[in-house]
């Protein structure tokens, strides 16, 4: 297991600068009011730091020591035990998780369902052990398609570095605020839907985001699959499921998660066959990490290069050295701060940044990596799509792109499709709103979220999906 994280205990001396001239700074102020309205629609509760450590009580096989990440005590459950069972998806401990969002129902069940806060095993990209947390829902609606009740392993888009961002905790608190920091539980609406449907939800907080041993692995492919597919198989063990055996398992996800879905669809042949999967959604998949760093580089989530950084060289140690010496002093002091932010907190101290200010030669992360076969290996070793999914996917990319980029999502399905995969592509059509200001890449995962929702529903029931590889050449 990787050294317990030091970098989780800061909370107001890291504070974010802003280095962006005012015209970029007002287009990342109102990026940040959309994001602040999003949340009041979400939110009915909000973390703040004083009170985040009652937030769950402490199980008594956590460690007792307390991690603070900008503010905000991260509850002991997260604390990973020193060891770890041998099995892949078996669960470390449980305990209650008070949705955020919920209503009484008239059987005294609450609606939209149960949840339980988890800790399961899953294996890392080295190989070694790792304990991921992450939370189940037992829907209190009752599943109407063909079946048992279904599952949908659900991985979050991009939430940020800090043990605080952990989709888990987004599920009890839609609205998180410490010294420094806000998280916003976006992906909570696609969970809802599911519930709604009668689907149940696992909810995947991926390698080291909340669990305080080690920083969060951002877009390491493996990391990110066998952590989802881990989720599925911990789901089956949780107290009070009404799954079984035969239940019918969905990936989802968009952005990160359509990356991790992406990635786990690829990998459930060989890692999970026990997995019943039957269908995976991954919308605006960062499939070659190459391009999407060009896409991302100077934009408003360009604080995103430092977690891919971070994450990376606690991967492979030895990439420690040629990150030092190609990183001037604003970049390792912005790589320090940025592993422990989550995307508003990014999107306030670094919108916009060009990763030429980080560099000790003035030379763009792109160019440095480029020049360097052991960075730009890194790089290949994350490709997607060198696999083939057995079973339907669903890719959505919207044609306008620019963050994650509509490209390089489309290289995707056509790389299953001549692997002979079961795609169903589909190229959201939205006008241009705007340049490297997120709107692009946020608006096609509202816009398409109910189609890609009732797609997922079908294949749950039991319907077969149609590819429609047939129309790449015609298909922008």
């Amino acid at each position: 297991m990787s050294p317990r994280k030091t970098t989780r205990s800061s909370s107001t001396e890291n504070t974010p600068h802003v280095p962006e001239p005012l015209r970029r700074g007002r287009r990342a102020g109102r990026l940040v009011a959309a994001s602040v309205a999003a949340a009041a629609c979400l939110a009915s509760t909000a973390l703040p730091a004083s009170a985040a450590a009652s937030s769950a009580a402490a199980s008594s096989s956590s460690g007792s020591e307390s991690v603070v990440s900008r503010g905000v005590t991260i509850p002991a459950f997260y604390n990973p035990p020193a060891q770890l069972p041998a099995t892949d998806g078996t669960l470390v401990r449980t305990e209650p998780l008070p949705l955020g969002l919920s209503l009484p129902g008239l059987d005294g069940r609450r609606l939209p369902g149960t949840a339980t806060r988890l800790m399961y095993k899953s294996t890392d990209a080295g190989g070694g052990p790792v304990a991921v947390t992450g939370a189940y829902i037992e829907p209190s609606a009752a599943w109407k398609g063909g079946g048992p009740r279904p599952l949908v392993a659900l991985a979050s888009g991009t939430m940020g570095q800090g043990d605080q961002c952990a989709p888990s905790l987004s599920l009890q608190h839609p609205l998180i605020i410490g010294a420094g920091t806000v998280s916003i539980g976006y992906d909570n609406l696609a969970v809802y839907r599911f519930l709604a449907a009668g689907a149940a939800v696992v909810v995947t907080d991926y390698a080291g985001l909340g669990a305080t041993d080690r920083l969060h692995t951002y877009v390491n492919r493996v990391d990110e699959g066998h952590a989802l597919l881990d989720a599925a198989r911990a789901a089956r063990s949780v107290a009070g499921t009404s799954l079984t055996p035969e239940s019918r398992v969905g990936l989802y996800g968009y952005s990160q998660g359509g990356g991790a879905s992406a990635s786990a669809a690829e990998l459930q042949p060989s890692y999970a066959p026990d997995v019943n999967l039957v269908g995976t959604y991954a919308g605006a998949p960062p499939a070659d990490l190459t391009e999407v760093m060009k896409g991302i580089d100077g934009s408003a989530l360009a604080g995103a290069l430092g977690w891919s950084i971070n994450g990376f060289a606690q991967t492979d140690p030895s990439l420690r050295p040629v990150i030092d010496a190609h990183t001037n002093d604003v970049g390792k002091a912005a790589l320090k701060d940025i592993s422990t932010m989550c995307v508003g907190d990014a999107i306030l101290g670094y919108a916009f940044t060009n990763s030429r200010k980080w560099t000790a030669d003035g030379a763009s992360l792109a160019e440095i990596i480029a020049a360097e076969p052991k960075l730009q290996a890194v790089l290949d070793r994350q490709r997607i799509g060198n696999l083939k999914p057995t079973t339907p996917v669903r890719l959505a990319t919207g044609v306008q792109d620019d963050i994650v980029g509509h490209k390089q999502a489309r290289q995707l399905a056509v790389d299953w499709c001549r692997k002979g995969a079961s795609v169903t592509y589909e190229a959201v059509h939205l006008p241009d709103l705007g340049d490297k200001i997120l709107t692009n890449h946020l608006a096609p995962y509202l816009t398409d979220q109910g189609s890609a929702v009732s797609w997922m529903t079908d294949r749950l029931s039991g319907e077969k999906a149609s590819s429609n590889c047939w129309s790449m050449p015609i298909q922008p």
